[in-house]
């Protein structure tokens, strides 16, 4: 197997590289959520708006809807003129666009900003995805996967503790977080090249055709889109639908939200660490099945929330599942997809995460009025599990070899 582009067989957290795109890992966790402290109080603020209980609540998924617009393109740009350019001019804007609500005095443009944001996170994530692929191979790719769901996970905990820091002097200054992407630019710029064309192993055939000369890359990428837009569906009942369930029960919502989402990401951020050699152990197929058994546990737990122990245990098993599911859709993509087309494949799965948050409590809200909650987490429960046994059915009949070399 051909070795990947560092020196020596150093862990790839030590690779300046990796540091890098781990610090624009971050970036893409840190633009949705960050504000959601503030939200009261810009709905106060901004009270004379004829719009503002709905324009505040759309401040959170706003940059989502230009994300699910604009990733393809962004990859194509991505493919077609260069990786570099594209990391950093987007983070560039990220600063700026995520922090002018900042000094913006009316809601109506702190939303268009929000909506610029998304546009940023596209170039981000999609120059992002295709820059691990073009670095990374093998087990130093795997652990790369790993290391970015917990950057994440870890990020998302410190940015909203922050921004609920500093929502208490000012509604408007969680917006100040975003310029934190500026620090990030000095090292990006110095570890980050654009990559030089690398040649398949001899005697390896192209990923993107079969020995018929039929492109197929395209057919795996639809489905893993597809997959990974279901599995986003599943996850995010939690943050979306959580409080009312804690509500129904009787607990202040707020802080118990506040907990179990923290358990959530922290079980997640750990579980991550891990997937790297989960994967060298098992395989695709086999993370699959321990991350969706996982989220199937926890999913199945929740019926039991009246008792808070349980009620952790399960949001932890959903986060750590989630986190071990999570980087087999970009793992499987960069070994599948043509070096030359990395980047559309980062922008389809991009727009499938983003439509899988926007659309999750569209679908969730008719099932609970018509199951109630414990049902419909129950039903969710069974799904998870049946991916699981298949996943875990593909495992068996198809082995993964250890892979060699140092990648």
């Amino acid at each position: 197997m051909t070795r990947d582009m560092s020196p020596g067989d150093r862990p790839v957290w030590q690779d300046q590289r990796a540091i890098a795109l781990l610090l624009a890992a971050t970036l893409l966790i840190m633009a949705n959520a960050t504000i959601s402290p503030a939200l009261p109080g810009l709905e106060a603020r901004f009270a004379d708006h004829p719009d503002a209980v709905l324009l505040t609540r759309l401040l959170v998924p706003a940059p989502s809807l230009t994300v699910l617009m604009f990733a393809p393109l962004a990859g194509l740009v991505v493919d077609r003129f260069g990786r570099r350019w594209v990391l950093l001019l987007g983070v560039v804007l990220f600063a700026i666009t995520g922090s002018a609500g900042l000094v913006l005095t009316d809601l109506t443009s702190i939303f268009i900003s929000r909506l610029a944001l998304g546009v940023t996170v596209a170039m981000i994530m999609t120059s992002q995805t295709a820059l691990i692929g073009d670095y990374f191979v093998g087990r130093r790719r795997a652990d790369l996967m790993g290391l970015q769901i917990s950057a994440r996970n870890f990020g998302g905990l410190v940015f909203i503790v922050l921004a609920g820091w500093l929502a208490t002097s000012s509604p408007q200054w969680p917006f100040a977080i975003y310029g934190l992407a500026a620090l990030y630019l000095p090292q990006m710029w110095g570890a980050i090249r654009e990559p030089a064309p690398r040649a398949a192993p001899a005697g390896q055939q192209p990923h993107d055709a079969h020995a018929g000369g039929v492109s197929t890359w395209p057919v795996w990428l639809f489905a893993l889109s597809c997959l990974q837009l279901m599995t986003t569906m599943v996850f995010f009942v939690m943050p979306t639908q959580v409080p009312f369930f804690l509500d129904a029960l009787g607990y202040d919502s707020a802080p118990m939200t506040g907990a179990a989402l923290g358990v959530l990401m922290f079980a997640g951020g750990c579980a991550a660490l891990l997937y790297g050699r989960l994967k060298r152990a098992a395989g695709h197929p086999g993370a699959f099945a321990l991350g969706y058994g996982l989220m199937a546990f926890g999913f199945a737990l929740l019926p039991a929330g009246a008792h808070p122990w349980v009620l952790f245990a399960g949001a932890a098993a959903v986060g750590a599942g989630f986190a071990l599911v999570m980087p087999n859709f970009v793992a499987i993509a960069l070994d599948r997809a043509p070096a030359r087309r990395r980047g559309l494949a980062g922008g389809m799965l991009a727009t499938a995460l983003f439509l899988g948050q926007f659309v999750s409590p569209f679908l969730s809200m008719p099932a609970i009025s018509a199951l109630g909650f414990e049902a419909m987490y129950l039903g969710i429960a069974v799904m998870l599990g049946i991916m699981a046994l298949l996943a875990a059915a593909v495992r068996r009949r198809a082995p993964t070899t250890r892979a060699t070399g140092s990648g």
